[in-house]
Formats: C-alpha cells, structure tokens, sequence
C-alpha cells in the first residue's frame, strides 16, 4: 500500500476511534466472508464492523488518544466501531461470538479506559436502554432532576451506570446476615439484657 493510502487509512480509522461511543475488540480467524456479512447485518445500525491490519490501528488509536489496546491488535483482528447502544452491539457480538466460536471477544474501550473482556460481557448481558433508564430512574429515589438527566446522558454513560447498579445489588445480596443474640451462658440462669436501640480477509478499513 502507498504511503498516501495508508495515510489516509490511519486517518479514517483514527476518526472513528474518536467517533465511537465505544469499541469493540475481536478475533475473526476462521469466519467466512459470508460469516462476517451475517455479523455486520445482526449489528444493525448499532456499530460499524471494521477489519484492518494491525499495525494501521495501533497508530490510528496512538493518534485518537486511545490507550491501552495495543496488546489486542495481535492476530486477525476486527473493530466494532459503536455509534449506538453499547448495549445492543454488545450483546449481538456476544450472541453472535456464542453460535461461531472463531469469533473470539477480546476487550474494548469505553469512557476513555480500556476494557476487559469481562467487562464486554457485562455490558452485553444489560438490559435495554428503556429499561436501564426506568431502573437507574427509581434507583434515584424521587430525585426528578437526576432521573431526567438520564434520558439525555451518553449511551455510554447509562451503561456504566447500569453496571455500577447491577454491581451494588449484587455486593448487598451478597452480605452477611446479622448474627443472633448470645443464648444465656447456663441453663436457668437469666439472659443479659441487650440493648434494643443498638444499630475476513484483512483491509486497511472498510
């Protein structure tokens, strides 16, 4: 490839980095061509499904000031650049990653930060917007300034929220319960009082 095309190709991908409201990282080693069309077509109009050459996408996400990727450009490598719901591309890469096993998830980036693996499924196992925003809504308590912000909030953002939420029921559910009160040391003798009151084939980019 000329240096002007690849130029221009760095450039391309740099802009969608910057673009995205979140990325998207996969592995594509043994998916058809045909495969990758039922991919881009379950996406929808939640993401751009991009694959490129490595060494284009490092530079491209060094030059959007995207960090902390370099290590997942290894392999055949292909970008869901999200301009939707991170939710909804999520879940259908992941959808789509459980039914074609070459398909290998590995990482992303969202709200500045890399992230996991994990982190990708989490996301991908969210509920809908709507109903992420009618719970982030009532986890606000009657708060009606706060609960409105939400339906103008980033994508980004209701998800990270949305996880922060599922996080903290899981972290209470997860606690133990209070310990009883002592039994009286000796049969017949009276208890203590207790105190009641105690607390495909690469490209540079398509």
């Amino acid at each position: 490839m000329a240096r002007a095309d690849k130029a221009a190709a760095v450039a391309d991908i740099a802009e969608q980095f910057k673009e995205a409201t979140a990325t998207l990282i996969t592995e594509y080693r043994g998916l058809t061509v045909a495969n990758l069309a039922e991919l881009r077509r379950s996406l929808g109009g939640a993401a751009t499904y991009s694959v490129a050459k490595n060494t284009l996408v490092k530079r491209a996400a060094s030059e959007a000031g995207v960090e902390g990727l370099d290590e997942l450009f290894a392999g055949p490598t292909a970008i869901a650049f999200v301009s939707g719901e991170p939710v909804d591309a999520a879940k259908a890469i992941k959808t789509f990653a459980k039914d074609h096993k070459a398909l290998v998830i590995k990482g992303g980036y969202m709200d500045g930060r890399a992230l996991t693996v994990a982190e990708v499924e989490r996301i991908a196992d969210l509920e809908s917007r709507e109903v992420l925003l009618a719970k982030l809504a009532g986890a606000m308590k009657g708060n009606l300034a706060k609960a409105a912000g939400l339906f103008n909030a980033p994508a980004s953002q209701v998800a990270r929220l949305a996880a922060a939420l599922q996080e903290k029921k899981a972290a209470e559910g997860q606690a133990a319960p209070a310990e009883p009160a002592p039994a009286a040391e000796a049969a017949g003798e009276p208890a203590s009082e207790t105190p009641t009151g105690a607390p495909e084939t690469p490209v540079e980019a398509e």
